[in-house]
């Protein structure tokens, strides 16, 4: 089971079941098929102490930062280390300061590469799925590593290698 917090409105907690993943061919392959489907969001209006206690909790890296149910940021576990640490942001800080924004996302009925090639462009690891202005899920550059360790097809391992190789290739100290 997956926990789904939803920090909107009355604090709701909601069990979801994740579904199954089956493998398709590389050409006919969508977000929707290996994106993470359980996405925390939080209100704009909470502080960086109480989001970082969320995220903790939940075991996640990252969160959907909303304002009036509409996603406007994200906040990644790098934004902690890298806006709070370097620029001694207080715990009291509302999570909007530190968000990265605008928000980059992707429909859920796009290919795995096109979301791979977006993360390259964009120098991102996670992207929020979202179709009709509602968050969806999520995929992350580990998605995409998973999905290579796990094909078969000598096509798939060729077009999702190009695909990680451009993502990391970032994060290179080599480069």
């Amino acid at each position: 089971m997956i926990f789904i917090f939803d920090i909107l409105g009355d604090h709701k907690i909601r069990n979801q079941t994740e579904n199954n993943h089956k493998m398709k061919d590389a050409k006919t392959m969508t977000i929707s098929d290996v994106m993470t489907k359980s996405v925390i969001s939080v209100d704009a209006s909470l502080t960086v102490n109480e989001t970082a206690k969320m995220m903790e909790d939940a075991k996640v890296g990252a969160v959907i930062v909303m304002e009036d149910n509409t996603p406007i940021g994200i906040v990644t576990d790098r934004d902690f280390a890298i806006k709070i640490a370097a620029h001694a942001y207080q715990i009291t800080t509302p999570i909007k300061q530190i968000m990265s924004s605008p928000l980059f996302s992707i429909n859920s009925d796009e290919t795995v590469r096109t979301a791979a090639d977006l993360m390259h462009d964009r120098k991102i690891r996670k992207l929020p799925v979202i179709d009709d202005e509602k968050v969806v899920g999520i995929i992350t550059s580990t998605d995409i590593v998973n999905l290579l360790a796990v094909c078969v097809e000598d096509d798939m391992r060729d077009m999702y290698f190009h695909s990680v190789a451009k993502i990391y290739t970032n994060y290179s100290p080599y480069n």
